[in-house]
């Protein structure tokens, strides 16, 4: 461990965590993360608001949007129209979280890296990129391959990156710092996680990932920004606090 820090600037929220109080008061919910210190956020979910809307409930409480969820379909639906919307709230990735269940074989992503080259040639021409975020199940191993390392090694890196999961990637049995290790660059945007005893989620720096042994490989993942997540969280503004603290306070 260093004395290395997350810059403050690298320090955002994925919103899908504050989702419950997003439907009551959108502009509010964001103005009170940015009092909290985040100073990004990574959108999921409009909430029947515009993404010019959400672009000026961002500017106004002095967030920084880096990037949307944009389900799989849109790749094929409008996939220009996701890529505008994403140029609106002022973000620099596209990020599908997610494969249809029932691409999730080895064949399936081989289609869904196929898909992705296409659709990662477009976006790079729109000026923005793609990534994909990971679930648990994306780690399986099938007759000796990991379904996950299909997309890494089939798409080409300026095709596609990835909005790497703390959590699911400890969770589908693999280590976050030793795909920072050998696939450097590929990992712009992380998804911080915690894990409790019993294997659900926690608020980061209540569970017992290792972050700092994480971290100390970021720098060769070419991370940018740690967005904050919880799925189901009792309290959202006391996971958004404690988490938001346990990242500003931490060295690694």
């Amino acid at each position: 461990m260093t004395d290395r820090t997350i810059p403050a600037d690298g320090i955002g929220m994925h919103l899908y965590t504050m989702r419950d109080v997003l439907k009551e008061d959108y502009p509010g919910t964001l103005q009170k993360l940015a009092e909290i210190g985040y100073q990004t956020v990574g959108v999921s979910g409009r909430f029947g608001h515009s993404a010019a809307d959400i672009r000026r409930f961002a500017d106004d409480a002095g967030l920084k949007i880096v990037l949307e969820h944009v389900g799989y379909p849109r790749l094929t639906d409008d996939w220009e129209g996701a890529l505008d919307d994403v140029r609106t709230l002022g973000g620099e990735w596209v990020v599908v979280p997610s494969l249809p269940e029932g691409l999730r074989t080895l064949d399936g992503f081989r289609e869904a890296a196929a898909a992705f080259s296409k659709a990662g040639e477009t976006a790079r021409q729109a000026g923005l990129k793609l990534l994909f975020h990971n679930h648990g199940h994306d780690f399986e191993v099938v007759d000796g391959q990991v379904k996950f390392d299909i997309l890494v090694n089939e798409v080409e890196p300026d095709l596609l990156g990835f909005e790497l999961d703390l959590y699911w990637v400890v969770d589908g049995g693999q280590d976050p710092a030793d795909y920072f290790q050998r696939h450097p660059g590929r990992f712009p945007a992380l998804h911080v996680k915690d894990m409790a005893a019993d294997g659900s989620w926690e608020d980061v720096g209540a569970g017992k990932l290792d972050f700092p042994a994480m971290f100390a490989h970021a720098e060769s993942g070419g991370v940018q920004q740690w967005l904050v997540e919880h799925d189901a969280p009792t309290d959202p503004w006391v996971s958004a606090r404690t988490s938001y603290q346990t990242l500003a306070q931490m060295r690694y």
